[in-house]
């Protein structure tokens, strides 16, 4: 078995890291410390490892420990056989993959009826050993001859003694391993169109006839041909060379011998019934795994990126999603997002009831004292922006469209229903939208990631891996800005660090029988929250205005006394300490290093007092579509516009030019240089100007260039 130290040191190796490091993190994780825990508090303990190599050790010791898991299961196996030596025990101990193990398992897993053990049953066994020895004298089938048994020729026993033969070759762990290097470094992947689908097939026509080497093919290509496959319109293939494998194995088995040509069509046989499609199949889950781990990176960056978009703040905001016919929904929220008024307005609508609009929007800036206007970027959102820009109002009401995608998915939630229990679907919509110019982070993580709508081929990879990776990324959003105590949601108290659903709503609920928490202490009065609980979470929580100025802050409660510490040493109080900067610069940081608190911690310390809760999302900054373009057909070759980035894939990013049809910035035209990953170059939500390439009307296409044009 692979023991505590020994996985530390493996791991320490794959990493680049120090054994110390790795076993820091290890005993940590498994104190029940969270990730985002570990990266901002206990630096001296893992040599301020961040969050990502800290989740990179978690999950390489949870690869070794499932390997040990099939290496206890299989030993136990071979066991009960009573099959197990010291020769094949060692080989299992040392075996280093799953796929090596398995090898090692092969020859002795429970099988169904093959062709190999049925020509076994027919006492063959003696033959294809006799032939596959290929010694100078030749060997006579004709005693194998069993009517009874089926065999009721010599042609018929040579038939099944290949069988045997073909069967032993591809239990072979040496061979296996050699063709599956080959299948690694030469397999190509192929695929053609299912004849009789070519007409239903347009959408995969670039895959009709494509072939490249499996190891360097994009994950996002062999995502689109594995969807043809399931879909029945693609055919695919990846394979190397027959001859290469073939070679290969004549090498290793064949001898002259009167036998010989009897080993050389079992050898065929087995490559091409037996070994070939097992690692072609273990090959299949190998590339969809590696596409499936670059997607879900792509998804969970897209939604790093958008969730951390810059927050408009505690403003106060009249939101609108709009609609023609229906008309659009109108709401003002106050600072905090609580819902003050909703009603229903037809700008869009004839020109008398665009008039009351009007009249409407600017009686509830005035009287609501509104600081921005929200409109949802769906049907009408484009035409109701010019609608509302043209009303005259205040260019200190800022004006501006809000991404939408997923308001439908969290109306008809049950926390949108928990929420506004006498209000339909279109109010809940219309205050998301609002919400999410306020604080995207807060309105966001009450929608599944999945429906927001930032992902590369997101239905096709794995779906437990892929919730598993958006739902760690909400919590490091949500971790590293911050939770206000007494205003978060539900959804939002979930992800922080220690707390969990059920923690959260004991949260919530102790909230409403009791009042704001004045500090954080009181946590501990919550039911079921406990000392390691309280540990995970407090640093993570902010109370404004509560009496202990570090309650604000991201200092954990462990280091107040420190902090008090060091600013009565000083002649401060903490409050003076995080007013003025002098008074900060005057502690010498050195005398309060120990094992535990070394200088990483007391920059940290005090950073945050001189920032107490900052917020560390960038400000807000209002953008604007171009006037007058709204539809495709608006689009010209060569037109310069602004635009908003809403998804980044590994082939190019994806525009919003405000035409209700994103265009696609191929990675060749992200830049004035060789671009090998598009996320170096932009991220979701980033303003960009862009210059229109061509425009496709017919299948709604829009190429876009980021290019200087010259």
């Amino acid at each position: 078995m692979i023991q505590q130290r020994t996985a530390t040191a493996l791991v320490a190796q794959q990493l680049g890291l120090s054994p110390s490091q790795v076993q820091a993190t290890a005993d940590l994780l498994a104190e029940g410390a969270t990730v985002p825990f570990i990266a901002r508090y206990r630096k001296e303990k893992t040599g301020s490892l961040d969050e990502v190599v800290i989740t990179s050790i978690r999950d390489q010791l949870q690869r070794l420990a499932e390997l040990d898991k099939r290496r206890a299961a299989i030993i136990d196996s071979l066991l009960n056989q009573q099959v197990m030596t010291d020769a094949l025990q060692r080989k299992i101990l040392d075996a280093a993959t799953i796929a090596e193990l398995e090898d090692i398992y092969l020859p002795f897993r429970p099988k169904r009826r093959t062709r190999g053990l049925i020509a076994r049953e027919k006492g063959l066994e003696p033959l294809a050993l006799a032939l596959f020895r290929q010694e100078k004298t030749a060997v006579d089938p004709a005693p194998f001859i069993d009517i009874g048994k089926g065999v009721g020729s010599g042609d018929d026993a040579l038939a099944g003694a290949r069988d045997i033969i073909a069967e032993m070759l591809s239990e072979d762990a040496a061979d296996r391993a050699a063709l599956r290097r080959l299948f690694q470094e030469k397999a190509m992947v192929s695929s053609k169109v299912v004849k009789k689908q070519q007409d239903q097939a347009g959408k995969y026509r670039d895959y009709f006839d494509w072939q490249e080497p499996a190891g360097k093919a994009a994950g996002h290509r062999l995502l689109a041909m594995f969807r043809g496959e399931n879909e029945k319109m693609l055919a695919i293939t990846i394979r190397p060379p027959e001859e290469l494998a073939l070679q290969h194995l004549a090498g290793r088995h064949l001898r002259p011998s009167p036998s010989r040509e009897q080993v050389a069509m079992a050898i065929e046989d087995g490559y091409r019934r037996l070994l070939a499609p097992s690692l072609e199949n273990e090959m299949r889950r190998e590339l969809k795994d590696r596409a499936d781990r670059e997607a879900i990176a792509v998804f969970a960056a897209n939604l790093r990126d958008l969730l951390l978009a810059p927050p408009l703040g505690e403003k106060r905001v009249l939101a609108l999603d709009p609609g023609y016919r229906t008309g659009a929904k109108l709401v003002c929220l106050d600072a905090q997002g609580r819902l003050l008024l909703a009603t229903t307005i037809y700008p869009l609508l004839g020109a008398n009831q665009a008039e009351e609009a009007g009249r409407t929007i600017t009686r509830l800036v005035r009287e609501k004292d509104i600081e921005a206007i929200a409109i949802g970027n769906g049907t009408g959102g484009r035409e109701t922006e010019e609608f509302v820009r043209g009303l005259g109002l205040s260019a200190e009401v800022a004006i501006t469209l809000v991404n939408e995608d997923g308001a439908s998915v969290y109306s008809a939630s049950e926390t949108a229903r928990r929420e506004f229990p006498d209000h339909d679907l279109t109010v809940r919509g219309a205050v998301s939208i609002g919400r999410r110019l306020q604080d995207p982070l807060a309105e966001l993580v009450k929608i599944e990631p999945k429906a927001i709508g930032v992902g590369q081929y997101q239905h096709d990879v794995d779906q437990g891996e892929l919730k598993r990776a958006l739902d760690e990324t909400v919590i490091s959003c949500v971790n590293s800005v911050g939770v206000e105590l007494n205003t978060a949601s539900l959804e939002l108290l979930t992800a922080v660090s220690g707390l969990g659903p059920v923690l959260a709503g004991n949260i919530v609920a102790f909230r409403d029988a009791n009042g704001p928490f004045t500090g954080r202490p009181e946590l501990l009065r919550v039911p079921r929250l406990g000392p390691k609980a309280f540990e995970q979470c407090a640093g993570f929580l902010r109370i404004r205005g509560a009496a202990n100025p570090l309650d604000a802050s991201a200092v954990h409660p462990e280091r107040y006394g420190l902090v008090t510490r060091m600013a009565k040493d000083a002649g401060f109080t903490v409050e003076q300490l995080i007013q003025s900067a002098a008074a900060r610069e005057s502690i010498d940081l050195g005398r309060y290093l120990t094992a535990d608190t070394g200088m990483p911690t007391l920059m940290d310390i005090i950073a945050e007092l001189a920032r107490p809760g900052r917020d560390p999302r960038q400000s807000f900054i209002p953008f604007r579509f171009a006037a007058g373009i709204h539809r495709i057909e608006d689009l010209r070759p060569g037109m310069v516009l602004p635009a908003i980035i809403t998804n980044v894939t590994r082939f190019g990013a994806f525009a919003d030019i405000g035409v209700h049809q994103d265009g696609l910035i191929h990675i060749s035209q992200l830049a004035d240089r060789f671009v090998n990953d598009p996320a170096e170059v932009v991220r979701v939500r980033q303003q960009v100007e862009v210059r229109v390439l061509e425009v496709d009307g017919d299948r709604r296409r829009i190429s876009l260039s980021m290019k200087k044009q010259r």
